[in-house]
């Protein structure tokens, strides 16, 4: 019994002489630690939609001031320089005619001493656009230019199962003749051709070289698939091919710098009435801008005018014909009015 009876004297005597037993000090000041397990489900979910709330606050404000602030004025662009330096985003970019933008490419050649039968490029900026969404697909053609500026010849492959054909084509310089033994080779890249020629009798035999020759397989579309044979190795032997690229652009040579005004003049509408049929005449113009430049120089706008001759053609007869088709139906009203 004095066991029992000493404890309780210790609790009643332990406050009042600062008896405490160790640790129980740090236990009653320190409270217990709420986990993460036992917190409220929905105190995280209403911080979330807090933070929200304000990030869209902010948003709402920093577009109300955006609209609340006024919009820089742009100048109007000049269309002159007067001074010889200039900032050239102050000012339209000059366009010019074709011959006189040809006689520029020569005199900045002779200014600059560059070398006199550097080639002369044309960049080609295209409108694709047809009805509603659908586009012309990019193409890439091959045309006869009235004045050849390079003595490169084009290898060109002939399909023919005919010993008579294989011999004209061989005649007439074609590269490879052949038949369907050659289907092997080309789908293992062990034979190459800048252009691939056929004659209708082989042609059901070469479908499975469409995929892999695409726009290049032989087509009446491309005047690569036909019965005159030496027509065809000769056009694509000396041909001069370009195509569409980054879905509306052609860049391609047409000619030296030191050829004739005239003869670049020609080789330039050549390749560009050759473009002009990939797109309906009753569309705007395919060709939408026009820049040529040598090897060394600057690229110069082109006015289009006289350049699309085709296009403007078409319109001309267009009004002709309904001016002719109004003049027929206002006769026969005359005509009942009189009588």
């Amino acid at each position: 019994m004095a066991a029992p009876s000493a404890f309780c004297l210790w609790r009643a005597l332990a406050p009042r002489c600062g008896w405490v037993l160790p640790g129980l000090e740090q236990r009653l000041a320190v409270p217990a630690a709420v986990s993460p397990a036992t917190a409220r489900p929905y105190a995280a979910a209403a911080a979330k939609a807090a933070k929200k709330d304000a990030k869209r606050s902010r948003q709402e404000k920093a577009k109300e001031a955006a609209k609340e602030k006024p919009l820089p004025r742009r100048r109007p662009l000049m269309s002159k320089p007067v001074d010889d330096v200039y900032l050239t985003w102050l000012y339209t970019r000059p366009s010019y005619g074709l011959e006189q933008a040809v006689g520029m490419l020569k005199r900045f050649q002779e200014l600059d001493f560059t070398h006199p039968k550097q080639f002369v490029y044309i960049n080609v900026f295209l409108d694709m656009a047809l009805q509603k969404k659908k586009k012309v697909d990019p193409f890439s053609s091959g045309v006869a230019l009235p004045h050849r500026f390079t003595d490169e010849v084009n290898k060109v492959l002939v399909f023919t199962e005919n010993e008579q054909e294989a011999e004209v084509a061989r005649e007439h310089g074609a590269a490879i003749v052949g038949g369907v033994e050659l289907i092997k080779w080309i789908l293992e890249d062990e034979i190459q051709a800048d252009f691939y020629v056929a004659v209708p009798a082989i042609i059901p035999k070469l479908i499975p070289l469409r995929n892999k020759l695409k726009k290049k397989y032989p087509s009446t579309r491309r005047n690569s698939l036909g019965s005159d044979i030496p027509k065809m190795v000769q056009f694509f032997r000396e041909c001069h091919e370009y195509s569409v690229e980054d879905e509306s652009v052609i860049k391609t040579r047409i000619a030296r710098l030191d050829m004739p005004t005239e003869h670049i003049i020609a080789n330039l509408k050549t390749i560009i009435q050759d473009i002009c049929t990939f797109k309906p005449s009753n569309f705007d113009p395919i060709v939408q801008r026009l820049v040529i430049r040598s090897s060394t120089s600057e690229g110069l706008l082109l006015n289009l005018d006289g350049i699309l001759p085709q296009v403007e053609k078409a319109e001309e007869k267009e009004e002709e014909e309904e001016d002719a088709a109004d003049k027929d139906e206002q006769k026969p009203v005359q005509e009942s009015i009189s009588t």
